[in-house]
């Protein structure tokens, strides 16, 4: 019955518009009280206290600012420039520039939507003008941001390590590089094989940046990841000092290399940046007490006897795995969803052998795919917003891309090295 009422109330306050972190913390309340817990209030209060009360999800505040000050600080345009001198010579360059681009940008800034609006603002006029399809455009720019959340640093990788107590960050960050670059080539893949089709942007010779100029340009933005990733597996700073680190060098980067950010925008920059934190913090919080509440009432444990009573077949329970988070990332964000659905799928996961490591990869690499997908994709709704496009039209430009995605998740799926020998390597 209590788990009836969380998916029923869940459910009408999502379709009220509700927004879904209170949707989340009444759901769990209403579910608590039909349960006759004595102090129901208390005890989901100090749920989500202790869900927050966590060293390493200090990070997400400072990447968030650090994030928020490279958007505003001139590193959108020196990266554009500088993946320019790379793929700008290959015919339909404009797209493979835009993908290559949000995998800088995302993988410095470590969020995906930050990408589609700093990058899209930029490059989905410029595409156009070049004879592009707009909604091409978009789905191109949207498609290529949610590689910035498996190339570190990233904040749901950090979620994720809270959760599932006794997962490396720093593991975590390494076992992420070759799956997200491996999503990043295969997009690009699809951007050259539907330009070829359509005649999309022939060679743009004389308007290429030399490659050292762009480089030195970008390398201070590009910097910022090797003090991090470099800071981190050296054992200099743990990884949320390593956050702090980087908004340091993000603040010297705007305010002093570039000066396109100026000192009196900080004080608002820095509000953004609050105000983005309270949200995912709240979002935190209210998903642990759901998830606490679910391992208390042994739902994890029902859930992986329910799959093993299907099968067996692990490559057949992954699968069913994948199907449900695909299904759950069209209408929750990955936040949530990582909060919410790794305590019931990985100790299915740790039941047929997975390393937590692998698990955590192949669960960002899913519920990134929904960020770009209706009804409620984050990324999808910033690019149609930026780009001034529909999204049904975009939606449609975007199924090479889905497809794309699909093949890399199973891949991720079904070839554990992919994800675990840098970790391993480096251990």
């Amino acid at each position: 019955m209590f788990l009836a009422i969380l998916i029923v109330a869940f459910i009408c306050l999502l379709l009220l518009e509700v927004p879904i972190a209170f949707a989340v913390g009444v759901a769990t309340l209403l579910a608590a009280i039909s349960l006759g817990e004595i102090n129901v209030f208390e005890n989901v209060a100090s749920d989500m206290l202790n869900g927050v009360s966590s060293f390493s999800l200090l990070a997400i505040p400072f990447f968030i600012l650090a994030g928020d000050l490279m958007g505003s600080g001139g590193l959108a345009k020196r990266l554009i420039h500088f993946a320019t001198a790379i793929v700008g010579r290959v015919p339909g360059g404009l797209s493979l520039i835009n993908t290559l681009t949000c995998m800088l940008f995302g993988s410095i800034s470590g969020s995906a939507a930050a990408a589609v609006s700093s990058i899209g603002n930029t490059l989905i006029p410029e595409m156009t003008s070049k004879g592009y399809n707009k909604d091409f455009n978009v789905a191109v720019t949207v498609a290529g941001s949610i590689t910035g959340l498996l190339i570190p640093p990233s904040n749901v990788m950090i979620v994720y390590a809270v959760v599932a107590s006794g997962v490396s960050v720093s593991s975590l960050f390494l076992a992420g590089i070759i799956p997200g670059l491996l999503l990043g080539l295969v997009l690009m893949g699809v951007c050259l094989i539907v330009c070829r089709k359509r005649g999309y942007g022939q060679t743009i010779q004389g308007e290429i940046p030399k490659f050292l100029p762009s480089l030195i340009g970008a390398l201070p933005s590009l910097l910022l990841v090797l003090f991090v990733l470099g800071g981190i597996f050296s054992g200099w700073f743990t990884p949320t000092e390593a956050s702090a680190v980087a908004v340091v060098w993000s603040l010297i980067l705007s305010c002093v290399i570039y000066r396109e950010l100026p000192i009196k925008e900080l004080p608002v920059l820095i509000a953004r940046s609050a105000r983005t934190t309270g949200v995912v913090l709240f979002l935190v919080a209210t998903s642990s007490a759901m998830s606490q509440l679910l391992t208390s009432e042994q739902v994890p444990q029902m859930v992986s006897a329910a799959l093993l009573g299907i099968s067996e077949n692990p490559i057949l329970i992954l699968l069913i795995i994948n199907v449900v988070l695909l299904l759950v990332g069209t209408f929750m964000d990955i936040t949530p969803a990582i909060l919410i659905f790794t305590p019931i799928f990985l100790p299915v996961a740790i039941g047929l052998g997975l390393d937590p490591i692998h698990f955590g990869i192949l669960l960002i690499a899913n519920l990134s795919i929904g960020l770009c997908t209706p009804p409620v994709g984050t990324c999808l709704f910033v690019g149609c917003s930026v780009g001034k496009a529909r999204i049904a039209e975009v939606s449609r430009q975007m199924l090479p891309f889905y497809g794309a995605m699909i093949v890399v998740l199973m891949s991720i799926t079904y070839i554990p090295w992919l994800s675990t020998w840098l970790p391993n390597l480096l251990k």
